[in-house]
């Protein structure tokens, strides 16, 4: 018999008999929104009865109750009837556990420490001793691991034993995941639960809280791959409806000074856990007051020692940048021009930043970068950004030299350059050196009468200042400046972290993930924004002539 959908129903799902096991053998009682989730990870496909969802995230505010509900989702998968079996006679879906298809049955709850791992680990090791779950299924919780018939759920993070490989991986928690970078085998670990849960028909789970764009995060990944779904160029529908995003964060007017704003903002983030006495408002009728303390939160907001960019991930589930980034993403967005196109006579300036690779063993080497600004359309574009790649490949990487001095002839070639300012170190002093005696007759701003192109890496003021000046630009939006949002500049620029000097500060990678996160791109982009300021102080022609567009 097919599926038949009850009143209202679009789809056949599981969700509903899920709840039921976990308030029978849990004794954990889901709250309508809870429930919601459950019904979309839970979500079948009514033509061959079969589970859609491989891959879930679920991001809210701390203290929603994220690690209890996952906690519960866990042993679920363990040992509740969550595999569709057909339907009964009244084409409703009816269910199984894996124990029926399975004889290994593994869960991880992951993080990256132990001290993350706990928040999750905890909840779950206590419903799992619950006498009801224990008689009716055999469990035997101990403290480090709960065994069940033919495996176990337990905790694991990047710093213990390999996951690689564990067998009949059914599902995985992924707990706190915007703190998994490659600093701290984040990345990694992320990387093997996947393929053990692809292995074993599983599925995986992440529960972040709001991430920080520029530390290149499992969470920031996880996102940008639903920012490509909802914009629909994710290269592959059928894998995109296998990733449930469910994410809820305060209004992006929420305003932190005014207190009633601020309130609205956190019932509306934290739903239906929310404790205020009108209960939440993100149902209709409103559901019953919560246990977040909503008023507390407010409060800290008022503390002056605290971090505002911290409250705001952290209670708002606003997603936004440090403390002392360089730019934000929001300020990015605001100044990208893609339409824009570059003339073959306007003044263009270019930035240059170089590495030399890195030996084997050694790390992540540097980018080498060239980025063109038009003096007269107040526009970064980017040339060419060239990046060791990920994995064996990236072994022994050096920068492609004579396809990099390629990229700067044509670029000469391409557009009117007036100034061309470059870092000279790492390898690439002798190119600079090359290109002053080749182009200096073209240039009408120079750093100096004797080295046109070499930055001068002493004067710290200038380079502070210049930071500043392009820091400045950008955040007064588009009438300031503009830039192509090519992925690599976008990426450098809010990797890019404040680094305080005397004289003001520079740019300096994150320092979460020194290795992996790059920044040359805005290195670069703050070369040829200088070269561009000097020519619009040496007053350079602004006509234009026919446009060229860049690709």
């Amino acid at each position: 018999m097919p599926w038949r959908p009850l009143d209202g129903e679009t789809f056949p799902t599981l969700g509903f008999h899920v709840a039921d096991q976990m308030a029978e053998y849990l004794e954990y009682f889901v709250t309508r929104e809870q429930l919601e989730f459950l019904i979309r990870l839970y979500e079948i496909d009514p033509l061959t009865c079969k589970r859609i969802k491989t891959r879930a995230i679920i991001q809210r505010p701390r203290g929603w109750g994220k690690s209890p509900n996952l906690g519960a989702i866990g042993i679920s998968e363990a040992l509740f009837e969550v595999v569709p079996d057909g339907w009964d006679a009244d084409g409703q879906p009816v269910a199984r556990p894996w124990s029926d298809l399975k004889t290994i049955i593994n869960v991880p709850v992951t993080a990256t420490s132990d001290d993350q791992v706990q928040n999750t680990w905890a909840p779950m090791l206590e419903m799992a001793r619950l006498d009801a779950l224990v008689n009716e299924f055999d469990v035997d919780p101990m403290d480090t691991f709960i065994g069940i018939p033919g495996g176990k759920i337990e905790p694991r993070t990047s710093s213990g034993r390999s996951i690689k490989g564990l067998p009949g991986q059914v599902a995985a928690i992924m707990d706190q995941t915007e703190e998994w970078v490659k600093g701290n085998g984040g990345l990694r670990l992320a990387q093997n639960i996947r393929n053990n849960s692809t292995k074993a028909s599983g599925i995986t789970i992440e529960s972040p809280n709001a991430f920080t764009p520029g530390e290149n995060s499992v969470a920031e990944a996880s996102a940008r791959d639903w920012d490509l779904i909802e914009s629909g160029k994710y290269p592959d529908l059928a894998a995109a409806r296998q990733i449930l995003y469910d994410h809820r964060e305060a209004p992006a007017d929420t305003d932190p000074a005014d207190r009633e704003s601020l309130i609205a903002g956190l019932r509306y983030a934290y739903g239906d856990s929310s404790d205020h006495p009108d209960g939440c408002v993100i149902h209709e009728p409103p559901c019953e007051p919560g246990w977040a303390p909503i008023e507390r939160q407010a409060l800290a907001f008022l503390d002056t020692s605290n971090d505002p960019q911290v409250l705001r991930a952290d209670f708002l589930n606003q997603i936004t940048h440090a403390t002392n980034s360089f730019v934000s993403q929001p300020e990015l967005r605001a100044i990208q021009d893609l339409e824009k196109v570059i003339s073959k006579t306007e003044p263009v300036t270019l930035g240059f930043d170089g590495s030399e690779g890195r030996k084997p063993g050694k790390g992540t080497a540097d980018s080498t970068v060239l980025i063109g600004y038009s003096v007269t359309q107040k526009h970064l574009f980017q040339i060419g950004v060239w990046e060791q790649p990920d994995g064996p490949k990236g072994e022994g990487w050096r920068p492609p030299v004579l396809e990099i001095e390629a990229a700067v002839r044509q670029a000469f070639k391409d557009y009117n350059v007036v100034g061309f300012y470059a870092d000279p170190s790492a390898g690439w002093a002798g190119h600079v050196k090359t290109w002053e005696a080749e182009y200096a007759k073209r240039f009408k701003v120079r750093m100096s009468r004797d080295e046109p192109i070499r930055w001068r890496q002493k004067d710290l003021a200038r380079t502070t200042g210049t930071f500043d000046q392009l820091e400045s630009a950008i955040s007064a939006g588009k009438e300031s400046i503009t830039y192509d949002g090519s992925p690599e500049l976008t990426s450098h620029f809010i990797n890019a972290r404040r680094d305080r000097r005397r004289s003001g500060y520079v740019l300096m990678k994150p320092e979460h993930d020194p290795d992996g996160s790059k920044i040359d791109a805005a290195w670069g982009a703050m070369f040829a924004y200088a070269a561009g300021i000097d020519a619009l102080g040496a007053k350079l022609t602004k006509k234009k002539t026919a446009a060229r567009r860049i690709y």
